[in-house]
């Protein structure tokens, strides 16, 4: 099961997050939040694999201020 573990404020800002977190070797994937027509410019979800929640917050608390 995928968790949601942060909810971006953008395209960019998720797919940094998301880099960070596969260099980290954690499973990542990227789910669009709210209205399609707001392109990159919305709300992006975070999510990993149930199992690497815990590490997935631990390694975002570092990185996000």
């Amino acid at each position: 099961m995928w968790t949601v573990v942060y909810i971006a404020r953008n395209r960019i800002e998720a797919e940094t997050l998301k880099g960070i977190l596969d260099g980290e070797g954690v499973l990542v994937t990227l789910r669009p939040v709210g209205v399609p027509h707001f392109g990159d410019s919305g709300n992006v979800e975070i999510l990993v694999p149930e199992s690497e929640a815990e590490e997935a917050h631990a390694i975002l608390n570092s990185v996000i201020i």
